[in-house]
């Protein structure tokens, strides 16, 4: 009898535990919708799993820059998409004192850097190395940027990494802020169709770098002393005169979450996403003009084996 009464209870402290595990279940879990496509999709894929589990899930509009006071404030509970090599030091604050964790990387194997249509090496003979560029910065120029050449930078809430580098360099360009993600996709295309010249700030993974042939500058490798030591480099009087650093795609939650919801953290932290399964996915929104409720919805249902064993693994 008394063997039964210890196993009837680890029983009872199992279930009580597994419902624990699930947190607060009657509260939505609120993730940030960033400024691109790719972020919707990885944030969508990753709220389609928690509602699998058993959760609510919110989106909630968030510049990419200015997201992690809500997040530190619990306003928002994860974000799921962010780049080593343009994360404000915001971030790093609220890491710092502990109202922000980590939660692991993503998975994506990413490239950011200053890119062209393959056409432009025609229009500017040397390229892809970087010192081309000194040479030929008229045949970008516009009335906007003469007598300089015009690079088409981020838009202004993801920062300034493309004017950093024509600075850190002393390259003849003016950098001018995309609108959007969208903009610079309409810059890809329109220099593709007409053959004219496009100097602009892109990364990879992205559907626009195959379907618009896009290539990097080779720039100097984008090493540590690089951003701290103006000695280092090509330029012995600035910073940024090199590439940028190798990027590192992760994501991030409310210091609250684990607690208040143990199993969607763990879900969250285990998470991963391929390049090779989301760049379609941009593909069939961007050019085919999906949703991204819809193409997700597409994609969990075709692809259950690489997304439930993680959901399974912390709900059961």
């Amino acid at each position: 009898m008394k063997k039964l009464s210890v196993s009837l209870l680890a029983m009872m402290v199992a279930g009580s535990a597994y419902a624990a595990d699930m947190g607060a279940v009657d509260e939505p879990i609120k993730l940030a919708i960033n400024e691109w496509t790719g972020q919707h999709i990885t944030t969508h894929v990753a709220g389609e799993m928690l509602k699998a589990a058993g959760y609510n899930v919110e989106y909630v509009t968030a510049g990419m820059m200015n997201q992690f006071q809500a997040v530190a404030d619990g306003d928002i509970d994860a974000t799921l998409e962010i780049w080593s090599s343009n994360v404000s030091d915001e971030y790093a604050k609220k890491v710092a004192e502990g109202t922000v964790v980590e939660i692991g990387d993503l998975g994506l194997n990413a490239k950011e850097g200053i890119a062209y249509p393959a056409h432009v090496a025609d229009l500017c003979p040397g390229l892809p190395a970087w010192e081309a560029l000194k040479e030929c910065a008229q045949v970008f120029a516009t009335a906007e940027t003469l007598p300089g050449g015009r690079l088409v930078d981020y838009p202004a809430d993801w920062g300034t990494p493309g004017a950093d580098r024509m600075t850190g360099l002393e390259l003849p360009f003016k950098a001018v802020p995309a609108g959007s993600e969208g903009a610079l996709i309409a810059e890809l295309r329109a220099s593709t169709e007409r053959k004219s010249p496009l100097l602009i700030t892109f990364w990879q993974p992205h559907w626009a770098m195959s379907a618009y042939d896009v290539q990097f500058v080779e720039l100097p490798a984008g090493e540590d002393a690089c951003f701290n030591d103006p000695a280092w480099g090509p330029n012995p009087n600035a910073v940024n005169d090199c590439d940028f650093s190798p990027s590192r795609i992760f994501k991030a939650s409310w210091s609250g979450m684990e607690d208040k919801w143990p199993a969607a953290h763990e879900i969250l932290t285990n998470y991963q996403l391929a390049v090779e399964d989301q760049q379609p996915m941009m593909g069939a929104i961007d050019v085919d003009g999906g949703s991204v409720e819809e193409v997700v919805a597409a994609w969990m249902s075709e692809n259950e084996g690489k997304w439930r064993p993680v959901v399974d693994a912390a709900t059961q």
